[in-house]
């Protein structure tokens, strides 16, 4: 009697195991059923047609990214110090439009010590999301590097490399005509050039980010003459608009006009404006 109930209740033990794996594996097809169900939903819910415009128009908003800095002194020294860097970003379906200007002024006791300035316009060709065709305008004018201006554009390429979240890197690469004329000279040197940039931005925390933008330019029959352009900023958000950011640039010439240095380095705290 105790053999048959042993047997009794070891079968029983295992129909209730086996059943019980049943519901367990039906619910986990429910559960899989379930979250297909909801991204199909949401697929559909951003392929609506008033999703979609409402997607596109926000892409092709008017973007704008200000930063000023301002530094005055008074007493034993008496010194005025400006900064302005914009970026405005506008963008048409697959045709992207850029503006960047980097502008800084100081004067001490009225006498001009810095007085500088370098935009660039671009237009990008939008193939895919992470290739696009460039066209670039740039112009620098700086008082005491020893040059009246510097000019240089034409075509290239930018292609995103890193794009995600936290992470996102992008590289271009541009074959311009270069303009430079140098001070108490009435004729500019032309020459062909070869400009590399990248763009790096990583989001550290919700309101902390890092960014690192870094260009190479150089005289194709001459290496010995390259620019160099490094801009390095911590940017700490405020609210939707205001942030604050912390920028060090520098601005280097490899081979500069007599009386002037290589490299121009500077340290600026400012107010950030995104709208």
């Amino acid at each position: 009697m105790s053999k048959l109930l042993s047997v009794f209740l070891a079968l029983s033990c295992l129909a209730y195991a086996n059943t019980t794996q049943d519901k367990i594996a039906d619910t986990k097809a429910q559960i899989q059923k379930l979250q297909d169900d909801l991204k199909h939903l949401e697929a559909m819910e951003g392929n609506r047609p008033e999703n979609i415009a409402a997607r596109r128009e926000e892409a092709n908003t008017l973007k704008t990214h200000a930063e000023f800095g301002f530094v005055s002194t008074s007493g034993n020294t008496d010194t005025t110090a400006y900064s302005l860097d914009l970026d405005m970003k506008k963008q048409w379906d697959k045709h992207v439009f850029t503006f960047m200007f980097d502008g800084q002024y100081a004067d001490d006791k009225n006498i001009e010590t810095i007085n500088k300035f370098l935009t660039e316009l671009s237009y990008d060709y939008e193939f895919t999301d992470r290739f696009a065709f460039t066209y670039l305008l740039g112009y620098k004018d700086d008082k005491f590097s020893g040059y009246n201006y510097q000019a240089y554009t034409g075509p290239g390429a930018r292609y995103k490399l890193i794009k995600e979240e936290s992470h996102r890197l992008s590289i271009e690469g541009s074959l311009l005509y270069a303009q430079d004329e140098l001070e108490n000279t009435s004729s500019a040197i032309e020459y062909a050039s070869l400009r590399t940039k990248a763009i790096y931005e990583w989001q550290i925390l919700e309101n902390l980010k890092f960014t690192q933008d870094l260009s190479y330019r150089t005289e194709l029959d001459d290496s010995k003459n390259y620019f160099v352009y490094s801009k390095s900023a911590f940017i700490s958000k405020i609210s939707d608009i205001f942030s604050f950011g912390i920028n060090y640039k520098l601005d280097y010439v490899n081979t500069p006009p007599l009386g002037t240095q290589n490299s121009d380095k500077t340290l600026t705290a400012n107010l950030i404006i995104d709208y």
